[in-house]
């Protein structure tokens, strides 16, 4: 091979490194355009939801509410149950950021058993989502509709349930609370929690302080 055709081989891959490099580029911008978009999607989903439930959502209406274009939402989710379980996935992660870690710094039992339930408090009471509670307002809608959504949904007050379970076994096995059941007590704090979310929601602000003396009933020290 000739030096000039040497210089030609090497000015031809440098010339389709830097199309690759440039493709590589683009291709990355438009991902970080689509995880931006599908963020602020999601986002908006959840409000929705938690004013009118999942069946609420729609790829048209979401499009219409952003100011975008329908077929780009249906790029991003394809059909309307990938987007709701988006939905759910999303309003479990801001439900964690504000409750859920910050509650985390309080000592393990009794104590984190009280700031899980006054993170809790300030979350239904501001309240984060604009319908209060996203559990309250979609659960019962999907309890008897099996299926991804009914599933996602599941998990998380599963989830919920039983790490306030846990702190107060943890609580009763250090003897800082006297003996219970503590996956019935989370299960009944749950569903104080449910009804207390509806009462917010009608504008009963004093139901707060039943939620806090219902939570001090479990945890009573021992004799």
């Amino acid at each position: 091979m000739s030096k000039r055709e040497q210089r030609d081989v090497v000015r031809s891959t440098d010339e389709a490194d830097e199309s690759d490099e440039a493709d590589a580029l683009t291709s990355d911008r438009r991902v970080l355009r689509g995880a931006r978009s599908r963020r602020t999607i999601v986002r908006h989903a959840v409000d929705v939801a938690s004013l009118e439930g999942l069946d609420g959502l729609s790829i048209g209406r979401l499009a219409t509410d952003l100011g975008i274009s329908k077929s780009g939402v249906q790029t991003l989710f394809g059909v309307k149950e990938n987007l709701q379980v988006a939905a759910v996935n999303c309003a479990r992660d801001v439900f964690e950021d504000a409750v859920v870690r910050p509650a985390r710094t309080a000592p393990r039992g009794a104590a984190r058993v009280r700031a899980l339930i006054e993170r809790w408090i300030e979350y239904a009471s501001v309240p984060l989502f604009p319908g209060g509670c996203f559990w309250a307002a979609n659960l019962a809608g999907f309890d008897s509709r099996p299926g991804p959504v009914r599933d996602v949904l599941f998990r998380c007050q599963h989830s919920w349930r039983d790490l306030i379970a846990v702190e107060l076994r943890h609580a009763v096995g250090t003897g800082e609370i006297a003996q219970l059941d503590a996956d019935l007590a989370a299960f009944q704090l749950d569903a104080v929690l449910i009804a207390a979310n509806t009462a917010l929601r009608l504008g009963d602000e004093g139901v707060v302080d039943k939620v806090r003396l219902v939570t001090e009933g479990f945890l009573v020290p021992p004799d």
